[in-house]
């Protein structure tokens, strides 16, 4: 599946194999007067070892001709293979300080499993569903391995040269809390990473280690980043995004629509998210990867609703949401 495109001068985006239901990650290299920065790397698995090597390969890219391995968040499907990548090539991997915490907490030191575990206990999830969905979140932390040796903190709003060009990092929070996303203004071109998406919606998800309200955060964000203009955005999944207005004002519609959703769902007496999150995915069979992702996903909507005076959520035994 792997292929290698010229995307804008001196870009190349590096489609690479996932074994999921979202089946590819975009990566992207840049090449540059003082060599070529990889942004994103996908997870360490021998399909994506192989796609890199490919792309290296039909580019002529050198382990010393890589200067900066660049990460817009710290999700396993763009994080994973940094620590690989750095012991090919010896560049420093450059992140935002969120992000370097995250990928600390939840990939090196392994916090995630048991606190998802609980958080899906809490949110009604049956026992058996939530045993071997967070099984899947510990074998996920092995395809990070190795780690990266050494991280460099970027800082949103920094001015920064990556390959040719002059990129602004944004801070666009919701998807992961630190994320960073990357904007030529005089190409008016961005580095979208996960922010915005063509033909999936971004999953904005409550997670144990989570900030408070993502998706009120993830949509602050989008209305900041309807001000940029924007030509050309370069996602990390799917195609590419040449309609930018358009597509952040159908993302701001779908999360309202599944607010308006959700909330017909509760009742008096309360819901669990569980039950909610059944209910919002029906239309499609949800696998055990994806569990994690339809509780946490409904979670930041409820908590979403709860922030805006429109839900209670009762705490005993377990979460749940009723009327205000």
């Amino acid at each position: 599946m792997e292929s290698i495109t010229k995307v804008a001068e001196d870009i190349y985006q590096v489609r690479l194999p996932l074994p999921f239901a979202l089946d590819h990650v975009n990566c992207y290299l840049l090449r540059g007067d003082n060599g070529w920065v990889i942004l994103d790397t996908g997870l360490n698995t021998s399909p994506i070892q192989a796609g890199w090597q490919a792309a290296f390969a039909a580019l002529n890219i050198e382990a010393n001709h890589i200067s900066q391995i660049i990460l817009t968040h710290s999700h396993p499907d763009h994080y994973g293979l940094a620590g690989w990548l750095q012991e090919w090539c010896g560049a420093p991997v450059w992140m935002s300080p969120r992000e370097a915490e995250l990928a600390y907490l939840v990939w090196e030191k392994g916090d995630l499993h048991q606190a998802m575990f609980q958080m899906m206990e809490r949110a009604g999830v049956p026992v058996e569903t939530n045993k071997t969905a967070t099984a899947a979140t510990q074998k996920m932390r092995t395809l990070t391995l190795p780690h990266p040796h050494t991280i460099k903190r970027l800082e949103p709003g920094a001015v920064l040269q990556i390959g040719q060009r002059q990129f602004q990092a944004i801070h666009a929070p919701g998807h992961s809390d630190g994320q960073l996303i990357f904007y030529d203004a005089a190409d008016q071109l961005l580095l979208s990473g996960d922010q915005v998406l063509i033909k999936i919606t971004p999953n904005i998800g409550l997670w144990p280690m989570t900030e408070p309200d993502p998706l009120d955060r993830y949509l602050n964000s989008l209305q900041s980043l309807s001000t940029l203009k924007v030509r050309l955005a370069l996602p990390g999944h799917g195609p590419l995004i040449t309609a930018w207005q358009d597509r952040l004002s159908q993302l701001q519609q779908h999360h309202l629509e599944r607010l308006e959703k959700m909330l017909a769902l509760v009742n008096g007496t309360g819901v669990t998210p569980y039950q909610v999150s059944t209910q919002i995915f029906s239309n499609r069979e949800i696998t055990v990867h994806e569990v994690r992702f339809a509780i946490s996903e409904t979670l930041s909507h409820l908590e979403y609703l709860v922030n805006q005076n429109q839900l209670v959520r009762d705490e005993s035994p377990g979460w749940e949401y009723r009327y205000k």
